[in-house]
């Protein structure tokens, strides 16, 4: 039986290549000695293949590396961002008018960063910002139905089957729409004020507001907490931050890159 193809062969006798250990370790994903043990263990995937050799050079403007079918961001001039975006703010990276907008936000840097779907005025929450082009086309894409997760607040009471209701799919001016999940997360004493969390897939403007609107109990607040398995978690209205690797990973995986 031949021995299997290992992708980094030519690349190992380069000496223009780097050590696989040493790009990973760069990347952050683990110290070199414990780069070197996944080598070792299989756990790293290199253009497709696997590579167990703890000599094998890759080169980083190229190659395509996985760990542990996660892929592994090692472009130096990628930009991955989370914004807690506030509300009242514009989803624009500028604005001729002089209004508040997420660019306000956005450190100094060369190159063009842009927004990964957008938020409207007055919705709070995550947003995903880089200049990595075929990720946020395939993230946005619906065929991929990278779920978005949010937190609504209504004007209560509201019905217990209103979960239901919105999961079976009302009919608007667009078409049906629906929620891949509904739950109640808390009320107040009074029933006055309700809070929900939604899982969605589709990306059409305003679509959980219209959706609620149609089934009888607008909007009061939106807040987006999730796109895929990225999350805020303390982030204050306003915070930017890179995603780190576990999170970059899964947004690579979802949308099959």
């Amino acid at each position: 039986m031949s021995e299997a193809h290992d992708p980094t062969s030519r690349n190992s006798r380069d000496a223009e290549g780097v050590r696989l250990q040493k790009v990973l370790s760069q990347a952050g994903v683990a110290s070199r000695r414990a780069a070197e043990e996944m080598i070792v263990e299989g756990r790293v995937e290199v253009d497709g293949a696997p590579v167990t050799t703890l000599g094998a050079r890759v080169d980083p403007a190229t190659s395509v590396i996985h760990v542990d079918g996660s892929r592994v961001v090692i472009d130096d001039e990628a930009t991955h961002l989370l914004l807690n975006k506030p509300a009242g703010i514009l989803c624009s990276m500028s604005d001729d008018q002089g209004r508040p907008c997420i660019g306000d936000y956005l450190p100094k840097r060369e190159g063009k960063l842009f927004h990964i779907g957008r938020l409207d005025f007055n919705t709070e929450g995550l947003l995903l910002i880089s200049n990595d082009g075929d990720l946020a086309n395939r993230l946005m894409h619906p065929s991929y139905q990278v779920p978005k997760t949010y937190l609504v607040e209504l004007q209560g009471p509201v019905p217990k089957d209103l979960g239901r209701t919105v999961k079976s799919g009302l009919e608007l001016e667009d078409g049906l729409a629906s929620v891949d999940s509904f739950r109640f997360v808390d009320t107040n004493q009074k029933g006055t004020r309700v809070l929900a969390q939604v899982v969605l897939h589709e990306g059409r403007k305003r679509i959980v507001r219209r959706l609620f609107k149609a089934a009888g109990y607008p909007v009061q607040r939106l807040v987006r907490t999730g796109v895929g398995e990225v999350r805020l978690t303390n982030e204050r209205p306003g915070a930017i931050r890179p995603l780190d690797n576990k999170e970059l990973g899964s947004l690579y995986r979802a949308v099959g890159m």
